[in-house]
């Protein structure tokens, strides 16, 4: 029997209503769905209405703040530090980025560090924000300790992503968003609902041997950096997952390495944690402060088409350009709608139950 599809309005419709009924304004309740239904449209189901119940659970849990106020704590002319007020990090995230491409446009280039946030789903979706002002974005988070360094048996780094997202003239634009780690935590969770092992390279058990226990996790287990071992380059996957960390979190003041709080609400927040929440980092550069934005972006047409010409090893396999996919998953979305695992419709289902909302849509 064919599953059942959702448009991207039904979703986002729900996704409000429920925001909004844990007490966020109608603003950052829009602001929220959209940003977390985005990954949805992108076809990154692993962060996108997926995540909803986490959410609700940790702000039942007393983790999230619903009516939270970001705010800048401390800036010079092009830093900034935020205090996210425990909200919704897809509340925070846009209001930092935002912060940091006023201050390119007024000096160049703009940072922003983040302290005292929350999981803000898929880490593209702010460098984006960059783009329609001509400027190159990132941005970065670090996440729970679910990730073990290279030679470790213990878990000390999240997943920690980094996105760039690059303008360009007549070609799409250059849109990197990727994990440190050889998979993400959500790939891992999808292979879960479906009862599917994981491949070689992307988890160990508590003593560190290779397994493809999707389920390990939960066994003392650990996901292994990008790279998967030394022979593979995981010290590099390491090395780049380390540097998220110390930008979202050692630098303004978030949690890092094994402190960061952990997304499910159900485990307990590490003892002696040096910092407020979770952190986040941003960044926005401005094309013209480096010459002018109409070579920048010829050049850049170049660059993509370039390597989009490049010979392929198989011809049915064309070389694909970052953000590719994600931009074909989009408009696919958008015209054919949105199919739920059956699990994740039973987390939805619930939400609906409990707050009285959508009776029978899922």
């Amino acid at each position: 029997m064919e599953q059942k599809k959702y448009t991207y309005d039904q979703l986002l419709a729900f996704t409000v209503t429920v925001f909004e009924k844990i007490g966020c304004s109608v603003e950052d309740a829009s602001v929220a769905a959209v940003n977390l239904l985005n990954a949805d449209l992108r076809g990154i189901d692993s962060h996108g209405i997926a995540r909803l119940s986490s959410y609700i659970r940790l702000w039942e849990a007393g983790r999230i703040n619903a009516v939270a106020q970001p705010k800048i704590i401390h800036e010079t002319p092009s830093t900034a530090v935020v205090d996210g007020d425990a909200g919704l990090g897809l509340v925070v995230a846009p209001f930092a980025m935002k912060a940091a491409i006023t201050k390119a446009k007024s000096v160049g280039t703009g940072w922003v560090a983040v302290q005292n946030s929350n999981h803000f789903g898929i880490a593209g979706q702010y460098a984006m924000m960059a783009l329609e002002h001509d400027m190159i974005g990132i941005a970065t988070t670090n996440a729970s300790a679910i990730v073990a360094p290279t030679h470790s048996k213990e878990k000390m780094l999240g997943t920690n992503p980094i996105a760039f997202a690059v303008p360009a003239g007549v070609e799409y634009p250059f849109i990197a968003d990727f994990a440190t780690t050889t998979a993400s935590n959500g790939k891992l969770e999808l292979l879960q609902r479906k009862n599917q092992s994981a491949p070689n390279g992307w988890v160990q058990d508590a003593d560190g041997n290779p397994v493809t226990d999707a389920h390990i996790l939960k066994r003392s287990g650990a996901l292994l950096p990008l790279g998967s071992d030394i022979m593979g380059g995981s010290h590099k996957g390491f090395m780049l997952g380390s540097i998220v960390d110390i930008l979202s979190g050692v630098l303004g003041g978030g949690n890092y390495g094994p402190w960061v709080p952990p997304l499910p609400a159900y485990l307990p927040l590490p003892e002696g944690m040096p910092g407020n929440g979770i952190g986040h980092f941003f960044g926005a550069m401005r094309i013209d402060a480096f010459g002018t934005s109409a070579e920048f972006k010829k050049n850049m047409d170049k660059w993509i088409a370039r390597f989009r010409s490049a010979e392929p090893i198989n011809t049915n396999q064309k070389v694909i350009i970052p953000g590719d996919p994600e931009r074909e998953a989009e408009a696919f979305h958008k015209e054919n709608g949105i199919t739920l695992h059956p699990e994740v419709k039973e987390g939805l289902k619930s939400l609906a139950e409990k707050f009285s909302v959508f009776s029978d849509f899922f």
